[in-house]
């Protein structure tokens, strides 16, 4: 087989803390540039060898995230940054087009990621529309932006969520379990997950993930009841089951970072290193923005397409980050595939959605999973969805 155009030379992510928690007070790269030192260290890299950094976030509200990560890590100032804004699908589309940069020659070493500070997002207030500059009076503070032009095809996402659950029968007790047994791999796997993992704030280990009891996650209110104005209605009013989220199903928000060391394998000659893990293909695609949460499965579709590949049942390690539980039971019952086979050491319904590095996270727990097995050959896949539709999936195998 020819050699890899892009090795992976080291990963590490931060612990993921939840929204208002340890990371509270921390701005994007405080929590990245810690990683990315521990990352070079670990993987015994001078800062001087690092071409690029390329980092997703979203929350963010511009700027360059990525320089400011760069320079509080102590790169050189020649150092480029990019920051990539695809919302949940940042982190993994950043690691592809840091992948990209090395294969096309642009660059030899790239360190590349994503980071969110949900906890310090800023307040965001559009502009008033006559041009006022009376912001009290004019201005309109919102959430989120908008991810599709059309409102009918840019729906509530947890609205979307449990308006799938009930067209396909997902049921609420089925999102529990799926969730009850996320939580219980977490913890169970909290020594193994600390090899990949950068102490941060006093905090060694992500935060969320806690015993559940099932009578009492059945006992919780209903976070988000499916509603809708069409063909659902119909199903609603013939006593359909109970297809509603519970926030047990739903990825809290969160903080964190994660981080991936890249090279061309001349570098790693020069640099005399000998990664075991290479990159093997990739895919951003984009798909119905009214479905928004079905896009990683169509991503690692056209992912395993490119690698030669024919089912996901092929694969050593796979990775979901699962914004929702009925999207980690779609995306196993579309690709074939047993829940247990996805996030064995728990997901992101057990650690929490720190949104442009949630896709990064994933990848690095594949790579720590495959680092394991170290057979020749074997291949894992990091996948996520993003609002609007869209998807990404990357395919990193050993050498």
């Amino acid at each position: 087989m020819p050699e890899p155009a892009v090795l992976i030379a080291g990963w590490a992510r931060s612990p993921i803390a939840p929204r208002g928690g340890a990371f509270r007070a921390l701005a994007p790269h405080p929590i990245a540039a810690p990683v990315l030192t521990a990352l070079l260290a670990r993987a015994g890299v001078a800062d001087s060898a690092i071409d690029a950094v390329v980092m997703g976030n979203a929350l963010g509200a511009g700027g360059n995230p990525a320089r400011l990560v760069a320079l509080a890590a102590g790169l050189p100032d020649r150092c480029a940054a990019m920051s990539v804004d695809s919302q949940c699908c940042a982190g993994l589309d950043a690691v592809a087009v840091a992948a990209g940069l090395i294969a096309s020659g642009q660059a030899e070493v790239v360190v590349a990621g994503g980071v969110e500070a949900w906890s310090r997002s800023p307040i965001r207030i559009q502009r008033p529309v006559d041009g006022s500059a009376d912001f009290s009076a004019a201005s309109l503070a919102y959430e989120r932006p908008a991810f599709a032009p059309d409102p009918a095809r840019d729906p509530d996402l947890l609205q979307a969520a449990a308006r799938y659950a009930l067209r396909h029968g997902i049921t609420r007790a089925e999102q529990d379990a799926y969730a009850v047994a996320s939580h219980a791999r977490a913890l169970a796997s909290r020594a193994w997950l600390a090899t990949e993992i950068v102490a941060l704030a006093g905090l060694a280990h992500d935060a969320y993930p806690r015993a559940i009891d099932p009578a009492r996650a059945a006992r919780m209110p209903a976070a988000v009841k499916p509603i809708d104005n069409g063909p659902d209605d119909e199903v609603l009013r013939q006593g359909s089951p109970d297809c509603s989220l519970s926030p047990l199903s739903i990825s809290a928000q969160a903080d964190g970072a994660a981080l991936v060391l890249l090279a061309s394998p001349a570098a790693c000659q020069r640099l005399e290193l000998n990664p075991r893990l290479a990159w093997v293909a990739s895919a951003s695609v984009g798909g119905d923005p009214a479905e928004p949460m079905l896009s990683a499965e169509a991503a690692t579709r056209v992912a395993l397409a490119r690698a030669g590949m024919v089912t996901a049942s092929e694969l050593a390690a796979i990775e979901l980050h699962d914004a929702f539980a009925v999207q980690g039971l779609s995306f196993c019952r579309g690709l074939g595939l047993e829940p247990e086979r996805i996030n064995r050491h728990g997901g992101g319904i057990a650690r929490g959605h720190p949104i442009g590095a949630s896709g990064a996270v994933a990848l690095v727990r594949v790579l720590a999973d495959l680092s394991f097995e170290a057979k020749p050959g074997a291949r894992g896949l990091a996948a996520v969805a993003g609002a609007g539709g869209i998807g990404a999936a990357a395919l990193v195998g050993c050498r």
